[in-house]
């Protein structure tokens, strides 16, 4: 019941720091935060900041509980790097299946700057789109036979 107090009001003052930045904002005529630097530095750079942290909060926060989580319950630590596992070999398996040819430009022509043969870049962009395929493929695999069970059993 404590800890709730504390996260209620730990929100509460988060809440009115937030609504605090954001309404001073607009106070502030619209034309003078676009042409004037200095102000649109002093009235919207501390809202940007104070968001940027929150989120910052929010990942360390999420990561550090979901560790704890995990530790704390070693079976779902099993599954877990047993998925883990599944998705490096899915990776390794996409990263040989990429290439690292040249990049041309729209009229097949010059080589785009940093796409030039054998780049790492090249590489990794290509392990993205066939990592991105293969789970696209075993997502709608799943998803057929998630349907077809549905039509059984109805």
């Amino acid at each position: 019941m404590k800890s709730n107090k504390i996260l209620n009001i730990l929100i509460a003052a988060i809440a009115l720091i937030g609504g605090i930045l954001f309404i001073r904002i607009f106070m502030e005529d619209a034309e003078t935060i676009e042409t004037n630097v200095d102000v649109a530095n002093s009235i919207v750079s501390p809202l940007i900041y104070f968001s940027t942290y929150l989120f910052y909060a929010a990942v360390v926060i999420t990561i550090g509980l979901s560790l704890l989580s995990l530790v704390r319950n070693p079976e779902n630590l099993k599954k877990t790097l047993g998925g883990l596992g599944v998705l490096a070999v899915l990776l390794a398996v996409a990263y040989f299946l990429s290439d690292s040819e040249a990049v041309y430009d729209a009229n097949n022509i010059n080589i785009l700057p940093g796409g030039e043969d054998g780049s790492s870049v090249n590489q990794w962009v290509g392990t993205g789109i066939w990592y991105s395929i293969i789970l696209g493929g075993i997502a709608s695999i799943f998803f057929v036979w998630d349907l077809l069970k549905g039509l059984v059993k109805s």
